[in-house]
């Protein structure tokens, strides 16, 4: 399964999840940032690779729509609601990641 996580600037929260969810057997894992000076700015390329796309805001998912209308076609998109807030691999941020993301997965 081929999981994409997106926040804003793909500096703290896409990537801990990137990195917590890397590590589970079974699952491929990308993240990006929807703004322009992102680490990992978000591609069509990587929309049409992910099987599960999760934004970590409901402004993600507008600004997702917007900007990538043509490539979400039968995607799904979760909005995992988690504030922009936290610190790269926060132990409080990687267990609000796995509480809000394994019972979507399900085998996990």
């Amino acid at each position: 399964m081929k999981l994409l996580f997106i926040c804003s600037r793909n500096r703290l929260r896409s990537p801990t999840a990137e990195a917590v969810f890397a590590t589970y057997e079974g699952l491929e894992v990308e993240s990006a940032g929807l703004d322009r000076d992102a680490e990992t700015p978000l591609s069509g390329e990587v929309i049409q690779w992910a099987d599960i796309i999760f934004v970590m805001e409901k402004m993600h998912r507008g600004k997702l729509s917007k900007d990538f209308k043509p490539w979400l076609k039968h995607k799904r998109v979760v909005c995992l609601d988690i504030p922009d807030r936290y610190a790269y691999m926060e132990p409080a941020l990687v267990e609000l990641l796995k509480k809000k993301v394994l019972p979507l997965l399900g085998t996990f």
